[in-house]
């Protein structure tokens, strides 16, 4: 009986779980803590009364929330004293359970300034469908409230949305010129991709070799990756796969110490941010097809 009833739970449980996966993620930048929020979720559907439950997909949801909440609370401190920029775990095209939607990377990075409650209810509503009254029931506002908190957060992200549209086939074309310019040493091609108000974001997390601050501007990028394409030469950098990194065209390459994602946010052609992960600890999940 008992084995009948869990096999219930999780034939109910199964069909919602990408979409459980892609609201914790959201929430916590983390695909390991997103992965850990949706287990928990459904030891605790396990635990339920399903029968008194109308909507599984509301409950697994407003259970989720609540938890990525709990998370994001500890998770503070950490970020606090993180070592250099923080970026968000790279997911790729691959992982479908992660990407459907229109959440790039610079939104992520935008989220991050909101508060816990003003980022649940932005991306329960915005991005996910979910109405205020439910909203409100797991954060525990009341639906003015809440409707407040998505209002503060659209403002606060509207920027972070794309607003220059590319061809996916004509993104990961600049993606590849890119990587062949920049570890070839050729300047000039390198130059003639870069928007004058390039940024670089590396995240080594204090654990590899990496920009502690921003990099800004086209001559600065010029002035890092000069002295990039000498290492380049010196110890290597092959290209392992191209591909979708958290919305931006990018590419996940293997250098002389392991290997890193690089994500390019593109705008009328030219490249305006290159965020780089190189923190072994948020590489482990990826895999090459």
């Amino acid at each position: 009986m008992m084995e009948a009833s869990g096999q219930a739970a999780a034939s109910a449980f199964e069909p919602i779980r990408p979409r459980l996966l892609r609201v914790a993620y959201r929430m916590l930048g983390s695909v390991a803590d997103a992965e850990d929020v949706v287990q928990e979720a459904f030891i605790r559907w396990l635990k339920a009364e399903r029968d008194e439950v109308r909507e599984p997909e509301g409950f697994l949801i407003r259970t989720v929330t609540r938890l990525c909440l709990d998370v994001l609370k500890s998770a503070r401190h950490r970020r606090e004293t993180y070592i250099g920029p923080w970026l968000p775990e790279p997911v790729v095209e691959a992982e479908a359970d992660m990407l459907d939607d229109d959440v790039t990377l610079p939104l992520l990075l935008a989220l991050e300034r909101l508060s816990p409650l003003e980022r649940a209810a932005f991306l329960l509503h915005d991005v996910f469908g979910v109405g205020f009254a439910e909203i409100g029931e797991t954060i525990g506002k009341d639906p003015a409230a809440c409707r407040q908190l998505a209002s503060r957060a659209r403002n606060n992200v509207r920027a972070a949305r794309p607003r220059f549209p590319i061809a996916e086939e004509r993104s990961l074309a600049i993606a590849e010129a890119f990587f062949d310019a920049s570890r070839s040493g050729d300047m000039s091609a390198l130059r003639a991709l870069l928007a004058a108000d390039v940024v670089v974001v590396s995240d080594g997390g204090g654990k590899r070799p990496a920009a502690t601050q921003p990099i800004l501007g086209l001559e600065a990028v010029m002035a890092l990756h000069a002295g990039l394409a000498q290492m380049f030469a010196d110890k290597g950098s092959s290209i392992v796969r191209y591909g979708i990194i958290n919305g931006l065209p990018g590419f996940i390459s293997e250098e002389s110490d392991g290997w890193q994602t690089t994500a390019l946010l593109i705008e009328e052609g030219q490249i305006k941010g290159i965020y780089i992960v190189r923190n072994p600890d948020k590489l482990g999940h990826l895999t090459v097809n």
